[in-house]
C-alpha cells in the first residue's frame, strides 16, 4: 500500500509573517479595484498588420542593419510611394496647349 503524500501549508508563524517590514495586506490597504483601460486609438497614420513575401537577400540586408529593420523598410517603401505619386502628379499637371 502506497502512502499519500501531503504537502504542509506554511505555518502562520513563519518568518515572512513575523517580518515587520512585510505586514500582511488588509482590504483597506488594497483599496477599491481600479479599472485600467487600453492605450486608446492610435494617432494617424494607423498601421495595418499584413503578410508580405520579400526576397531573402533584401530581408537579410535590412535585418543585418539591426533592430528596427521593419521601420526602415517602411520608410523606404514610403519614399518610393511618394516619388511615384509626385511623378504621376507631375505628368498629369502639364497642359498640352
Amino acid at each position: 500500500m502506497k502512502r499519500a503524500i501531503t504537502l504542509k501549508s506554511p505555518k502562520p508563524t513563519s518568518a515572512r509573517n513575523r517580518d515587520p517590514d512585510n505586514p500582511p495586506w488588509s482590504e483597506a490597504m488594497l483599496g477599491p479595484p481600479v479599472v485600467r483601460r487600453g492605450r486608446g486609438p492610435q494617432k494617424a497614420p494607423v498601421k495595418v498588420s499584413t503578410t508580405i513575401r520579400i526576397d531573402a537577400d533584401v530581408l537579410e540586408y535590412f535585418r543585418a542593419s539591426g533592430p528596427g529593420y521593419q521601420t526602415r523598410m517602411n520608410e523606404v517603401l514610403r519614399t518610393a510611394k511618394e516619388k511615384a505619386v509626385a511623378a504621376k502628379a507631375g505628368r498629369g499637371s502639364r497642359s498640352r496647349y
